[in-house]
């Protein structure tokens, strides 16, 4: 069995206000538990809750899981390290996550053109 997809791997972000805990669960290859773990570990992690406790993430959110996911899963940090570098606001990594977010519209603009031209 493989290990998780790297972060510049995961499938784009739809274009929608909100998404359901299911739906990040796909996009960003982590289970629901886990996001729900990931919410009392990293207080910046706090999606809207609705009727019925339900959740529903923005795309901030789910950028913020992916930057999450990418120094737990493809960097090795634990929890705390990865909650100490998220706060520390490191240019390098804000660099990394910049050049993910444009790798992501530049598939999306590509797909959008082909459409277009088809």
């Amino acid at each position: 069995m493989s290990g998780p997809t790297p972060t510049d791997q995961l499938p784009p972000i739809p274009p929608k206000r909100y998404f359901t805990i299911g739906e990040v669960s796909d996009l960003c290859e982590v289970k629901t538990h886990v996001l729900r773990y990931w919410e009392q570990e990293f207080n910046d992690l706090s999606p809207v809750k609705r009727r019925g406790n339900r959740r529903y993430y923005q795309e901030h959110d789910i950028l913020l899981v992916r930057r999450i996911r990418a120094l737990l899963y493809d960097q090795g940090y634990t929890i705390g390290g990865a909650r100490q570098r998220l706060a520390g606001g490191d240019a390098r990594q804000d660099q990394t996550q910049v050049r993910l977010v444009v790798r992501q519209l530049i598939a999306e603009l590509e797909d959008v053109l082909a459409v277009l031209r088809s």
